[in-house]
């Protein structure tokens, strides 16, 4: 398996380990009695501070993954993965980092150091997808 899927597997992983955060809130919340269907969409319901920010931050994974895949699955599938293996592996370090940030706090310093992350990632998938046409 080439270091660019492992990248993508390690980045779902890392999706599911911050969503885990929820689940496990979740549960602990349905223990405690409250209704299984209290969390619907647009249902807007007190939680810590740290079950919101790991929602958003699950949220921002799942909207990146599917451009990683996609980049990723194109360098296999062209037969051009040393295009993509040499820089995967950032992609990952840069979104947990960026997930780590978010899931300590929203204080200045944390977005931008955020957001210096997100822009690592950005500009890696650029790079990626010049080298890749």
């Amino acid at each position: 398996m080439g270091t660019s899927v492992m990248a993508v597997l390690l980045f779902t992983a890392w999706t599911l380990v911050v969503v885990a955060i929820v689940l496990l809130w979740r549960g602990f919340e349905i223990a405690r009695g409250v209704p299984a269907n209290s969390w619907g969409r647009g249902a807007e319901r007190d939680r810590p501070g740290l079950v919101k920010r790991a929602e958003h931050a699950h949220i921002n994974c799942l909207e990146n993954l599917p451009v990683f895949a996609a980049i990723v699955m194109a360098a296999v599938f062209s037969d051009k993965s040393a295009v993509t293996d040499g820089v995967a592996m950032w992609v990952v370090y840069a979104r947990v980092l960026q997930s780590v940030m978010h899931l300590i706090g929203v204080s200045q310093w944390l977005v931008l150091l955020r957001a210096t992350f997100y822009f690592v990632q950005v500009a890696l998938f650029v790079y990626m997808i010049v080298g890749l046409l």
